[in-house]
């Protein structure tokens, strides 16, 4: 009688061995791991508000299109100023101030 119940409690141990084994497994080692949803979740919601940024870029640079095309004071302006252009026959000159 002891000889079966040593081995019942061996065979409880081995399963509980197996099973705490197994939750490890699948919580920590396993691709589809509680950790790696977690990384996964924290990436999803770093794109998801990325995603929302460039929204808002996208709808500024639009608002800014359709203010160039409908002002050309204001395109002749950014020209000049930006991107140093000048009309035919123009002189430019620029004044440099020191301190």
């Amino acid at each position: 009688m002891a000889i079966l119940n040593s081995i019942k409690w061996n065979r409880s141990w081995m399963f509980g061995i197996l099973a705490t084994f197994v939750a490890v497994w699948f919580l920590f080692f396993d691709t589809h791991s509680l950790l790696t949803k977690l990384e996964l979740q924290n990436q999803k919601e770093d794109l998801i508000e990325r995603t929302y940024e460039y929204r808002e870029r996208t709808a500024e640079l639009e608002q800014k299109i359709k203010d160039l095309e409908s002002n050309p004071d204001l395109l002749e302006k950014i020209a000049r100023e930006d991107y140093g252009m000048r009309k035919p026959n123009e002189t430019v000159y620029k004044i440099i101030i020191t301190e």
